[in-house]
């Protein structure tokens, strides 16, 4: 056993999260970037602490991380509005160098003095010693490092939602035939299918080899303007390339040759629903797996719900669903946005006045939904908290 003192404590606490930090670059480093704007304010912050007005009422003296935890769940635990994150960090930013890394078994102690809070990892005033046993530790940190938000809820989605143009829809490949004649094809089929002259086919080297197989794409259209924002295409699962599209010479049996079009080669390696002939591929995009720190948008965001993700037939969304916006990446949207929802404010008629004219309701806070996937024109946020059901039109506006 091995005793150190209170500051060698502190000290070895500090090597300890920084090591494990430094351990996981540069893997965990891109994959739990931290902006220059929420480093600024955490080291503001982590001077003096934030006012004991901003914490949340209920914030608990110690707490105990625990698998499961988000970083979600923590800072609405401390924080009366928990997009305010990089405060939280701020609050132990000695201790906590990146703020991703926080792990189960971690403890946090609340430290409130001068009218201001701290987050610590060692107790104020606790015991000059402790007393340490050696143990290996066999999960990776990657593994072990809090998510900010359930991954389960948004996983799916980060594979599904496909906008793009009228144009590249159009031009998209297209499966053309299907192996034995075949209507509908599943996981582990082999397709053929056209490229065009702008979406060629090919295995040489640069071109895509990975693709997602689409349906039915329905515009997305802003509720205020009008304006066909993209085109949210139907996910039915992915498809690998195998082989070429190329042009052979055929003999008619006349002496004579011809060149016949041979459509390319694809095996469907994943399915969501049947596939079948008709149904169009657009290339994989990159997958890029990010830990979403809450924060505020820099800009002034006034958006509106175009639609309820995967849910034609519903016209309300509730908590945990995801919803599509008419505002991305061009008007300044990125993942991690965290915006207050607004009911749109119903016209409802004055049975009070003369006349029973029509009136319109103020817009009400209705919770809380973060942006995790931007494309030009359009976003995908999942709502948070919710009070009633949001409705296609309904606003988002910078947190409140």
């Amino acid at each position: 056993m091995m005793t150190f003192s209170s500051a060698q404590r502190t000290a070895l606490g500090a090597l300890t999260v920084i090591a494990a930090a430094l351990a996981c670059t540069p893997a965990l480093a891109q994959k739990y970037p931290i902006s220059d704007a929420q480093r600024s304010t955490a080291q503001q912050v982590s001077e003096k602490g934030i006012p004991i007005s901003e914490l949340a009422p209920n914030a608990p003296d110690t707490y105990v991380v625990k698998r499961g935890d988000t970083l979600w769940d923590i800072s609405k635990m401390y924080l009366k509005s928990p997009w305010r994150w990089p405060e939280l960090w701020g609050m132990n930013l000695k201790a906590l160098p990146n703020p991703h890394l926080i792990f189960p078994g971690q403890t946090l102690y609340l430290d409130k003095s001068d009218g201001y809070a701290r987050l610590r990892t060692q107790p104020v005033g606790g015991s000059d010693t402790i007393r340490l046993s050696p143990r290996t530790r066999t999960d990776s940190l990657a593994s072990l490092a809090l998510p900010t938000l359930k991954s389960h809820l948004i996983a799916p989605f980060l594979v599904e939602p496909l906008v793009a143009d009228a144009a590249t829809i159009e031009q998209a490949p297209r499966l053309v035939a299907t192996t034995d004649q075949r209507v509908l094809m599943a996981a582990g089929d082999r397709v053929y299918a056209r490229g065009s002259a702008n979406a060629q086919l090919s295995t040489k080297a640069g071109n895509p080899r990975s693709f997602r197989v689409f349906r039915d794409a329905v515009a997305l259209k802003d509720p205020v303007s009008g304006e066909i924002l993209g085109y949210e295409a139907r996910y039915l699962g992915n498809a690998e390339l195998a082989r070429s599209e190329t042009v052979e010479e055929v003999s008619d049996g006349k002496g004579k040759v011809k060149q016949e079009l041979v459509p390319a080669t694809v095996d469907i390696t994943a399915t969501k629903e049947e596939i079948r002939a008709g149904d169009r591929m657009l290339p994989e995009p990159g997958r890029n797996f990010k830990n979403y720190i809450p924060h505020e948008p820099q800009t002034n965001v006034n958006a509106r719900v175009v639609s309820i993700y995967g849910s034609s037939n519903v016209a309300v969304a509730g908590q945990n669903q995801v919803v599509a916006i008419n505002m991305g990446s061009t008007q300044g949207i990125e993942p991690g946005h965290v915006l207050t929802l607004l009911t749109k404010g119903d016209l409802v008629k004055d049975v009070t006045g003369d006349g029973k004219p029509m009136i319109k309701l103020p817009s009400e806070h209705n919770g809380l939904a973060m942006v995790f996937l931007t494309f030009d024109k359009v976003s995908y946020a999942l709502l948070l908290e919710v009070r009633t059901g949001v409705q296609v039109g309904d606003r988002l506006v910078n947190p409140q």
